[in-house]
């Protein structure tokens, strides 16, 4: 069965485009890569998933560095945490998360030690390891890429989650989290997806095609 994934994140309490986003009810799944708030707890979180969920109810979701760790809770609750877990979606297409982001100077609410994301990421590996297609959603971008980068030019992503695509090469990875390095790279065969926030109009969409996953950069009109 060919699915079609449409991933976003970074949305920071805002969802007047989720609306936007091209054929979003006839996609088979949604992925929320993190940052549903900002600073904000389950019931901020909650009002996000209820309008994820009026366009399309089939949807994936992990805290991200802004979201309180109580909205780790509400989306276990939910039946879609992505945060360390890992799913079958189809037949052949397994997706596994890391939510939060490597400790950064901002004090920001939900962050982790680099051991603790590899040690979380290998958690939700292992549920899905045997899938022909992976797909890795990670808030935090792989260290030393093009989608890691901040304004100044610094790297600030995770090191755990750039050694882990480089072992174990899952076919895609999307991320986030750092808002200004929207765009795409490749480590090895891994092919990595940052659309940047939503409110500037952009996601990923992922489709199945054969034995393939096939994925790009989207920006709804206007945005």
């Amino acid at each position: 069965m060919s699915i079609r994934i449409i991933a976003f994140g970074d949305l920071h309490d805002y969802v007047a485009n989720i609306g936007k986003i091209e054929a979003i009810a006839d996609a088979s799944l949604l992925i929320i890569t993190g940052d549903l708030t900002n600073r904000g707890g389950a019931d901020r979180a909650g009002r996000v998933i209820e309008q994820v969920r009026h366009y399309n109810p089939r949807v994936y979701a992990q805290a991200g560095n802004m979201d309180q760790s109580e909205v780790e809770d509400y989306l276990i609750e939910q039946g879609i945490n992505l945060h360390g877990q890992g799913y079958m979606v189809a037949e052949s297409v397994g997706i596994f998360g890391v939510g939060g982001s490597n400790p950064t100077p901002f004090n920001t609410p939900n962050e982790f030690d680099e051991n603790e994301i590899a040690s979380l990421i290998l958690q939700g590996y292992g549920r899905i390891e045997d899938a022909p297609l992976k797909i890795l959603i990670s808030h935090a971008p792989p260290r030393g890429t093009r989608v890691d980068r901040t304004f100044s030019g610094q790297h600030v992503g995770s090191r755990a989650v750039r050694e882990f695509i480089e072992t174990y090469q899952p076919d895609i990875c999307l991320t986030g989290h750092i808002h200004e390095a929207r765009g795409e790279d490749l480590i090895g065969r891994t092919k990595i997806f940052n659309p940047g926030m939503l409110k500037n109009g952009g996601y990923v969409e992922v489709r199945q095609e054969g034995l393939s996953l096939i994925a790009s950069l989207k920006q709804i009109a206007g945005g």
